[in-house]
């Protein structure tokens, strides 16, 4: 039996899904999720990643061309270029919910979605640790050359409606505004 698989994204999976299956455009409706900038990555940029303490925000979603949860992680872990499975995060109907996405099951159940998958990838600056705003705006702005405009076009390509504070800092001090979608 086939299953309805939404992959969930705030980030680079918007603009840049590659390989990953998708059946359906990017739907702007997606469950509120805590996240932020907040991970150093190793290309030497800041992205953004689900943080506990930040504010929710709306998500964008699609659905995947995919036969099974399996192969939705799979998919979804190639893309990331992980293999641990802790860092795809998933949800299947019947499952209780993660806390992290409050009211996932009714988000997901109005759109007759089976299950649900996204990047679980943790904060991580200098270690395994959140960075505070000031040091996500110290790092880029110490950025030059071709890692400053990655970490740039990171930021503007970022959807607009994911309105965090620290990209509300970063647009305020860098000037680094959403581009038109």
């Amino acid at each position: 039996m086939t299953s309805t698989i939404a992959c969930l994204a705030w980030g680079s999976l918007f603009w840049s899904p590659r390989s990953l299956p998708m059946q359906s455009p990017w739907h702007e409706d997606g469950p509120l999720i805590p996240v932020e900038f907040a991970r150093k990555s190793k290309r030497n940029y800041i992205s953004l990643v689900i943080e506990p303490a930040a504010r929710p925000v709306p998500t964008l979603w699609s659905v995947m061309s995919v036969q099974s949860m399996q192969a939705a992680c799979e998919a979804l872990g190639e893309r990331e270029g992980t293999t641990d499975p802790a860092h795809i995060g998933r949800w299947v109907s019947g499952e209780e919910e993660p806390d992290l996405i409050a009211g996932l099951a009714d988000w997901a159940g109005a759109r007759a979605l089976d299950g649900v998958v996204w990047t679980a990838l943790p904060p991580k600056f200098d270690s395994a640790r959140t960075p505070n705003v000031d040091e996500v705006l110290s790092f880029l702005a110490g950025l030059s050359g071709a890692e400053r405009a990655f970490a740039e076009r990171y930021v503007r390509r970022t959807h607009p409606q994911i309105r965090t504070p620290y990209r509300e800092r970063i647009e305020g001090t860098l000037g680094w505004h959403p581009e038109d979608v």
